[in-house]
C-alpha cells in the first residue's frame, strides 16, 4: 500500500516494517530518514482491504531500537563509523495496537505508511472521543492534554483510585491532590461538583496544611500549563483542618506549629467512645486481630456501650465517674482483674492469660491516646470529623500522632463517614478519601477493624459515592480486593524489586523499566478503556506545599468552626487575622 491517497492525521514518520511480524495487535515500523519515534508517541496507519471500507489502526509506541544494517560483527561498529565499511543506521519502533476501526482485526501490511498521530487522530486513538466527561490529568510527551474518563472514577462504571511509588520520590500525595482539583474544577461533574467532598489524611510532615494558600512560587510557565489542561492555576477555595489536642494540653489547643489559623482540633469524648463501641480501634493493628483477646475487645465494648453513662464531660460506671482515657483504662483494667466482675466484663469462657494480653495492650494504649480521647473538654464545643458539615475539602492532620493513634483516627473516622453515607442512602454528593500509607491500614496479611472498613469502602463504596484514592509504597503488599477494585491504577517511581511484582502486570515491559528512572511528577495511569498506560507529566501545585510557599489565604478559611461558633474563643495563637481583634 502506498500514502497515494490516505489523507493522514499527521506526518509520515515511517512505514510498517517487513522483517518483523505484524499482528493486528503489535507491529513495529521502520522510521523514515530526518524522522524520530520516542516511547509514548500515538501512530495511525491504514490497512486497504479489497471487499469493504479501509482499517484504521492506532497505536503507542512502547518500544524503540537503533541499529546497523549491513555490520555482521560487533567490531563493525568501528569501521562503519571510519567510512570504510558500508552500512546505514535504521532506527524502528514497537507499536501496541490501542484501536482499530472499524472493529475488523487484520494486520497492517508491511510497506504501509505510518503517521504521527496529531488532533482529533490522536483523540480516537486514545480513546478520549469516547469520554463523555474528560478530566485533565497532566500532558503527555506530546506536551498535549491527557484525560481521564470521569466514569471510571465518580462510580458510573467504576470508581477508587491506587497510586504505588517510591516514598518522596514519585510524588504520589502530590498527584493525588491534583486529580482532586482537577476534579473539582474541571466542570465534569457538573452540578455535582458544588456538593462533592474530600477528605484528606496528612500523615508526613504539614505539606497539606496549605491547600487553600496559593503557591508564591507559581510562575508564567507553570500558569500557562494549567490552562493547557483547561484549568485555572489557584490553591483550593474551600479548606477545613483538623488536628489532635496537644499532649497535655487541657485546653485542646491544635497540635500544629507553620499553620496557627484556620484549624480545629478533634478529639472524641469519653461518652462517644463508650457509645459508639470504638473500643476495636484501639486494636487496628493487624497483629491484634490474630491473638485471641480480641474476644475480650468486643466484650469489653459492649458492656462499655450498655453501662457507661455522661456525668459533666466523663462517664459514670457502675457509680464510679470517669474523667480521662487514663481512668478509663485503670477501671477497665481494675474490674478485670477481679475474680468477681472478670465474666460480667470479658466474658466467663475466657481465660486469665488471655485477659491479662488484653489488659497489657490496653495500659499501653494510654500514653498514645489520651489526648485523643478527652472528658475534660466541653462536649458543645464543634471537635467531630464530619464531611457532610464542614468544608468541600477536609484535612485531618495525623503527622504528631504514634501509629497507633493514627490508625484509631483513620479507622474511627472512616467507620463514621461511611456509616453516615450508608443512612443517608444515595451516592450523591462523592466523597473522595485520599489515604496514603494503604499498605499499613489494608496489609495484605491479616484482619483489623480498619481493613473490615476499607475493604467495605472498596466494595461497596462505589454504590454510596465514596470513592478511595489511596497511595502506597509497594501494592505488592496491599490487600487484593482492594487493589483490584480499582479501576485507575497509577505507577510513579518504582524500587526494582518491586516493579518485579505482578500487581504492575498492566505495565508493559518498556515501562516496567522505566518506572525505575521516572522523575517526579511522571506517572503511568492505567484505565479501562484504553488498552496501553499512559505516560504523563501533572504541573507544580497551584497551592502551597510547605509555610514558606504559602501567600495568603482566602478570608473564609482563617477562621476555624470552633471561633466561627463562639466569637471568643481563642485556639492556639492563631485567634484569626488582625482585622478580627476588636481592640
Amino acid at each position: 500500500m502506498t500514502d497515494e491517497g490516505f489523507d493522514g492525521p499527521g506526518e509520515g514518520v515511517g512505514r510498517v516494517l517487513g522483517t518483523a511480524d505484524a499482528t493486528p495487535l503489535q507491529f513495529w515500523t521502520a522510521v523514515s530518514p530526518g524522522n524520530y519515534l520516542q516511547l509514548d508517541d500515538v501512530v495511525v496507519t491504514r490497512r486497504e482491504l479489497p471487499d469493504r471500507e479501509p482499517v484504521t489502526i492506532a497505536g503507542v509506541v512502547t518500544q524503540v531500537r537503533a541499529r546497523h544494517e549491513g555490520a555482521q560483527f560487533d567490531s563493525d561498529v568501528f569501521a562503519i563509523a571510519d567510512g570504510t565499511l558500508p552500512a546505514q543506521v535504521q532506527e524502528a519502533a514497537e507499536i501496541t495496537t490501542t484501536r482499530v476501526d472499524p472493529e475488523f482485526y487484520v494486520p497492517p501490511q508491511p510497506g504501509a505508511v505510518v503517521h504521527r498521530a496529531e488532533g482529533d487522530a490522536r483523540a480516537r486513538a486514545l480513546h478520549f472521543d469516547r469520554m463523555e466527561r474528560r478530566v485533565p490529568m497532566g500532558t503527555g510527551r506530546d506536551g498535549v492534554p491527557v484525560y481521564l474518563n470521569a466514569d471510571f472514577l465518580d462510580g458510573t462504571r467504576g470508581a477508587h483510585v491506587s497510586i504505588s511509588g517510591i516514598s518522596g520520590v514519585a510524588t504520589k500525595t502530590s498527584f493525588a491532590t491534583f486529580l482532586l482539583y482537577s476534579v473539582f474544577r474541571s466542570g465534569q461533574l457538573g452540578g455535582d461538583a458544588v456538593n462533592a467532598k474530600a477528605l484528606i489524611f496528612n500523615v508526613k510532615g504539614e505539606d497539606l496544611l496549605f491547600l487553600d494558600h496559593p503557591n508564591t512560587r507559581l510562575d508564567d510557565a507553570t500558569r500557562a500549563a494549567y490552562a493547557r489542561l483547561g484549568l485555572i492555576a489557584d490553591a483550593f477555595p474551600d479548606v477545613r483542618v483538623y488536628a489532635p489536642p496537644r499532649v497535655g494540653d487541657s485546653s485542646g489547643t491544635p497540635d500544629v506549629s507553620s499553620r496557627l489559623t484556620g484549624v480545629d482540633s478533634f478529639y472524641w469524648t469519653l461518652t462517644e467512645f463508650c457509645e459508639h463501641r470504638l473500643l476495636p480501634y484501639v486494636f487496628a493493628d493487624a497483629d491484634d486481630e490474630r491473638q485471641q483477646y480480641t474476644m475480650v475487645v468486643h466484650s469489653v465494648a459492649a458492656h462499655l456501650a450498655r453501662y457507661a453513662q455522661p456525668a459533666d464531660g466523663g462517664v459514670s460506671i457502675d457509680g464510679v465517674r470517669l474523667g480521662s482515657y487514663g481512668d478509663l483504662v485503670d477501671h477497665i483494667v481494675e474490674q478485670l482483674s477481679d475474680d468477681e466482675t472478670r465474666g460480667d466484663w470479658a466474658g466467663s469462657a475466657v481465660g486469665l492469660g488471655t485477659v491479662n494480653a488484653f489488659a497489657r495492650r490496653l495500659i499501653g494504649s494510654k500514653k498514645d491516646l489520651s489526648r485523643l480521647i478527652r472528658g475534660d473538654l466541653a462536649t458543645r464545643r464543634p471537635h467531630s470529623i464530619n464531611t457532610a458539615e464542614s468544608a468541600q475539602v477536609t484535612v485531618v492532620d495525623l503527622h504528631n500522632l504514634p501509629d497507633r493513634a493514627q490508625r484509631f483516627v483513620v479507622g474511627v473516622t472512616l467507620k463514621s463517614e461511611f456509616e453516615r453515607k450508608e443512612k443517608a442512602g444515595t451516592a450523591k454528593p462523592l466523597l473522595f478519601v485520599v489515604l496514603d500509607e494503604l499498605n499499613k491500614y489494608a496489609p495484605r496479611e491479616g484482619s483489623s477493624p480498619i481493613k473490615e472498613v476499607l475493604l467495605d469502602i472498596a466494595e461497596r463504596g462505589r454504590s454510596l459515592g465514596v470513592i478511595l484514592i489511596g497511595a502506597q509504597q509497594t501494592a505488592s503488599e496491599v490487600e487484593r480486593r482492594i487493589v483490584t477494585n480499582s479501576a485507575i491504577r497509577v505507577v510513579g517511581r518504582l524500587d526494582p524489586a518491586e516493579a518485579s511484582r505482578p500487581e504492575y502486570g498492566f505495565l508493559p515491559p518498556a515501562q516496567r523499566q522505566r518506572a525505575l528512572l521516572a522523575k517526579p511528577g511522571t506517572m503511568f495511569v492505567n484505565q479501562p478503556d484504553i488498552p496501553v498506560p499512559l505516560c504523563l507529566e501533572f504541573p507544580f501545585p497551584a497551592w502551597a506545599t510547605r509555610v514558606s510557599e504559602a501567600g495568603a489565604a482566602p478570608s473564609q478559611t482563617l477562621r476555624s468552626i470552633t471561633q466561627s461558633a463562639d466569637p471568643f474563643a481563642v485556639v492556639g495563637s492563631g485567634g484569626g487575622a488582625d482585622d478580627d481583634i476588636p481592640f
